[in-house]
């Protein structure tokens, strides 16, 4: 059961909740605000327009970034109230982004906001503390990520999960079945990360993995807690709900204790296993010469009595799975929509792939994979534009936030007080004509391309799917690797078509992570 099915609970309240609110605003806050006018001795501060509430943002949840896009393109900038505290402060407005991203970066972070809604399922990982946690896990991370070890183990996994799922959508191919793509390109993603994070192959793709029952379960489990952690931001009643352990939070609960069991268990399996191959030097490579991502972190969690902090340990490699797992799949979901959408360009990456490769025109699925060298792929402009539209109109995260640690003044004149939260948009912004002009809303490679053909970027600020600055994405060049191994191996021996036609439409799932809701329904046809 999702999110969704609480949704109506607390909208029940927010009526009542929202004349509060009103009220609250009219009487206090205006108040305050002519109190500044009048002392004469101080320029009052000027904050960002109030446009709404964040019941509002409740009322809308299931369009929630249409919702923002919607409000964007009357002002770049605007806040929505809440009943009380911090002010809650949106922005498409590059500028701003580049001010609590890079400039003023150390005045910006997740801050307790943040850590509160996210801890339960991300505990103290990457994604949801500030400070020395996490500089040294980007510091560590960072390292990784630029290993050619890494690199190459990684690759090879690609390579071969790319060729097990277009085994599966063969199968499909040859007896005229649709399939839903997306739940095969989370669990491709699922067996990639996991491998390349805790050197096990889950095989939940083809059901042989003997980790593959748990590991569906755990995906599950793992979507669900997404959903409700995002609930959190729009739900003005979850922590009362937590308190009482009903509604949302209660499943919230369950479904982290679902993923808990299975990540400590793969963690404690690990441990004992390098332990044991320690203590009896057999034939069990050492942590040091395994190449996944856990082996090589255990020992910085491991203290002078061989003590191993489990806590810590869970929490890096969880994040590390939502990063590689959901953005990913998600990705290549929203990727093989607009392309069944604009059939051409499926051709035109196919004809890329099979000009840059060395692989010949009869050469099979497996052997055409291990042909995707890094030359090979980074040749492969126009298809990394059209993966780079995608995330443009559908970026992985499509809301994103910074809690202000001290009064600021943001570029555009607007004051920001400690504690206040600012939210950039991705998904707004890559529909904003001010930024990308009058074909905003089209899907049109073609505008990161040079004249030559060759992939241009943009401003980070202004294109901010992978965020910007000190926090910049690791993964961002790990991501786009295991696209466009899927990507260029599936349109190189399938064309993909809607199931419902061309014209068909689909919505979002608002997580945390933009899926598509109930899933991406095509039929393939073997080139």
């Amino acid at each position: 059961m999702g999110a969704q099915d609480y949704y109506s609970t607390a909208l029940a309240a927010a009526g009542v909740a929202l004349l509060a609110i009103c009220s609250y605003y009219l009487l206090h806050v205006g108040r305050r605000g002519q109190g500044q006018r009048g002392g004469g001795s101080k320029q009052p501060k000027r904050y960002a327009p109030v446009v709404g509430t964040v019941f509002h943002q409740l009322y809308h949840v299931r369009r929630l970034h249409d919702y923002h896009t919607d409000l964007f393109r009357q002002r770049k900038t605007f806040q929505l109230l809440v009943p009380a505290g911090r002010r809650q402060i949106y922005t498409c407005d590059p500028a701003v982004v580049e001010h609590i991203l890079r400039t003023n970066f150390a005045n910006y972070g997740k801050g307790t906001f943040n850590y509160e809604n996210m801890a339960d399922l991300l505990g103290d990982g990457i994604f949801a503390v500030d400070g020395d946690k996490w500089r040294q896990q980007r510091k560590i991370a960072s390292y990784d990520f630029s290993t050619r070890a890494l690199r190459d183990f990684s690759g090879a996994v690609f390579k071969r999960n790319a060729a097990r799922l277009a085994g599966i959508v063969s199968g499909n191919a040859a007896s005229g079945q649709p399939m839903e793509f997306q739940g095969l390109a989370l669990r491709a993603t699922m067996d990639s990360i996991f491998t390349i994070a805790f050197g096990l192959d889950l095989d939940t793709l083809l059901g042989g993995g003997s980790g593959s029952g748990e590991g569906s379960r755990f995906a599950a489990a793992f979507d669900d807690a997404s959903e409700f952690t995002l609930l959190r931001y729009v739900n003005a009643f979850w922590k009362a709900q937590r308190f009482l352990g009903v509604g949302s939070e209660a499943k919230l609960r369950q479904r982290v204790k679902i993923v808990d069991e299975f990540v400590y268990k793969c963690i404690r399996d690990r441990a004992q296993e390098l332990s044991d191959s320690k203590a009896t030097e057999d034939a069990v490579p050492a942590s040091d010469s395994r190449q996944d991502m856990l082996s090589r972190f255990i020992p910085t969690a491991t203290n002078e009595t061989g003590t191993v902090d489990y806590k810590h340990l869970r929490d890096i490699i969880l994040n590390i799975v939502i990063a590689g797992k959901d953005t990913t799949a998600g990705a290549l979901a929203w990727f093989l929509y607009m392309a069944c959408k604009h059939p051409e360009i499926q051709e035109r990456i196919c004809q890329e792939a099979t000009k840059v490769t060395n692989a010949s025109e009869t050469a099979a699925v497996d052997e055409f994979a291990q042909s995707l060298t890094d030359e090979a792929l980074n040749k492969m402009h126009y298809l990394h534009a059209a993966l780079t539209e995608t995330l443009r109109l559908y970026p992985s995260v499509p809301l994103d936030n910074k809690q202000c640690f001290e009064d600021d003044v943001l570029p555009d004149g607007s004051s920001v007080s400690k504690g206040d939260i600012v939210f950039y948009v991705p998904y707004a912004m890559g529909r904003m004509e001010y930024l990308w002009g009058k074909d905003a809303e089209v899907f049109r490679p073609e505008r990161w391309l040079d004249q030559n053909g060759e992939f241009q970027q943009e401003s980070p600020f202004k294109f901010t799917a992978f965020q910007a600055g000190p926090r910049i994405c690791l993964g961002k060049e790990f991501a786009y690797r295991q696209m466009k191994v899927f990507a260029a191996v599936l349109l190189r021996f399938f064309v993909f078509r809607l199931r419902d036609g061309e014209k068909a439409t689909v919505n979002y799932r608002t997580m945390i992570t933009l899926h598509i809701d109930e899933g991406l329904h095509l039929t393939a046809t073997a080139r």
